[in-house]
């Protein structure tokens, strides 16, 4: 039964949904990295919050790990490439808490067109400040989003009830999907120009931080509200001080900063500011929804190999998966092969999808062909981390898919490009359940791909089947299955041998011995 560990407070019915699925699971807050690092050796899954810092050196001691659930969106505080190295699913809920969030930046929109929160504070010292405040509808003004995707698209459609404008600035956002949210695609460059209220909902990466910088900041509206529910790091701080104390920028709200716990900071006082500790995803409901999808997810994976909003892996439903495994299965093998064939890294990768196969989704697919190629030069190779594997290596990966049936109903190719020149194996499946690789470098041959195997290229004459029976029979090795392909009559043949015990390297060296044999490999699969 796999074990999960639940390392930060989260809903009960998270420890509920994994006992029902057939997952045993341990609570355990509040633990120190040291004392995590104690524990973790012996769990499949952990499930955090925000709390629980997954760092390189907890995940050397997690040698059990199969799965981390961030129960939330963000995950700065896992280290995924290092997870991705280890071979760890990193997993997170993008949806459980998107219209809390969207809720949250409206609500910070309001206070700031009201001044709610500086109003709230005079009134209840006392002094009735009725005519200390003069306020802004946000009827009719233009809303900017930097990022349309599933939170900003909420807060769009929200904002569009209020009679407000909405343009966007997000490259991924297509045009056909800015029609359907009723929004207008534009250039960050004119979206600072023309919005009255900023709300950005876009992660933190490389080309995000800092997008409202200090130059950016100085090239919107007069007057404009930023809010940010997001995440810290998106936005110049000290710019943003420096223009709200300047009168350029008229408010400001932030939920999120650079530095968390944000205690202090230059911000604090400034008028016209509104901060709030962190509380986007902040609900009942949403710490509901996001502790659920967390341990659905987690234990879809570690039962059924489902695979959903991991980050480091391609998606597989775990209604998808039971169809697709016989692919994966067949995928790994054949990687397997050629690269045990091959032996010497290959620059370059190709596998060609054809018939059913190419109606699949296909990253699983080229993921397995990955995990088998590379599990040749090392143990530690699995799905999840050899395309990040293959990535370091300078690898290059190609996918092709063909829908026409060839001479099987479906086919997976494999071809590497290596010193010796083009490579290539293929294989299908027979009764969509049993894989079988059906051509070796070009030559037509049907066999089974399991346990102890012997590889022999030979001239094709007569005699040599009995030879190489008898000198396996003198050296007490049983032979499974005997599966021969050849070019031509008299030309060069392919032999694949299953035996019942590992070949010795003196049976390899008899059997290349043996008059017209020109290669001999042990495999094992």
């Amino acid at each position: 039964m796999p074990k999960v560990l639940i390392s930060d407070k989260m809903s009960p019915l998270a420890a509920q949904i994994f006992r029902e699925r057939g997952v045993e699971v341990d609570e355990i807050t509040g633990k120190t990295p040291d004392e995590l690092k104690a524990i973790i050796g012996e769990y499949d899954g952990l499930a955090i919050r925000s709390s629980t810092k997954v760092t390189k050196d907890i995940l050397a001691a997690a040698t059990n790990l199969k799965v981390i659930g961030r129960a939330g969106i963000g995950v700065d505080n896992v280290d995924i490439p290092a997870a991705s190295a280890a071979g760890v699913v990193v997993m997170n809920t993008p949806f459980g808490n998107s219209i809390t969030t969207a809720e949250h930046a409206i609500a910070l929109m309001f206070a700031l067109a009201r001044q709610l929160p500086e109003a709230n504070a005079q009134t209840q010292a006392g002094t009735w400040p009725k005519n200390g405040f003069m306020g802004v509808e946000v009827t009719g003004k233009t809303l900017g989003l930097i990022g349309a995707g599933n939170i900003g698209s909420i807060v769009a459609d929200r904002a569009l009830g209020l009679k407000m404008k909405v343009v966007a600035y997000d490259p991924f956002l297509s045009p056909d999907r800015a029609v359907e949210l009723g929004i207008e695609k534009v250039e960050l460059d004119q979206l600072l120009a023309r919005a009255d209220f900023i709300t950005l909902h876009t992660p933190l990466t490389d080309q995000t931080r800092n997008i409202l910088s200090a130059e950016n900041l100085a090239r919107t509206k007069k007057g404009v509200r930023i809010i940010n529910c997001a995440r810290g790091g998106l936005i110049d701080e000290a710019a943003l001080k420096e223009l709200l104390d300047s009168g350029h920028i008229a408010g400001a709200a932030l939920d999120v900063f650079v530095t968390e716990p944000a205690k202090e900071h230059p911000l604090f006082g400034t008028p016209n500011f509104v901060a709030t500790p962190h509380l986007g995803a902040s609900t009942n409901e949403a710490q509901v929804n996001v502790a659920l999808q967390v341990a659905e997810q987690m234990a879809d994976y570690l039962v059924s190999g489902g695979v959903t909003n991991a980050l480091n892996m391609p998606s597989l439903s775990a209604d998808e998966a039971p169809r697709i495994r016989p692919y994966m299965a067949l995928a790994e093998r054949l990687g397997s092969l050629v690269g045990q064939l091959s032996r010497d890294a290959a620059p370059r990768i190709s596998i060609h999808l054809e018939g059913a196969a190419a109606e699949l989704n296909p990253k699983p697919i080229v993921s397995a062909v990955l995990a088998g190629y590379l599990r040749v030069h090392s143990d530690t190779v699995n799905m999840v981390n050899a395309p990040f594997l293959a990535k370091e290596r300078g690898m290059e990966v190609r996918e092709v898919r063909t829908e026409r049936e060839g001479d099987y109903h479906t086919l997976v190719r494999v071809s590497v490009k290596t010193e010796a020149g083009e490579r290539s194996v293929a294989g299908t499946l027979f009764g969509n359940e049993a894989p079988r690789v059906v051509e070796l470098f070009g030559i037509k041959v049907e066999a089974d791909l399991a346990g102890h195997m012997l590889y022999v290229v030979n001239e094709d004459a007569p005699g040599f089947i009995g030879r190489i029976g008898t000198t396996l029979g003198e050296a007490g090795v049983n032979i499974g299955t005997f599966h021969l392909g050849r070019r031509a009559a008299g030309g060069e043949a392919v032999l694949l041998l299953s035996v019942d015990e590992p070949v010795t390297s003196d049976l390899i060296a008899k059997v290349r011995a043996l008059p017209g044999v020109k290669t001999v490999m042990a495999l094992r699969f």
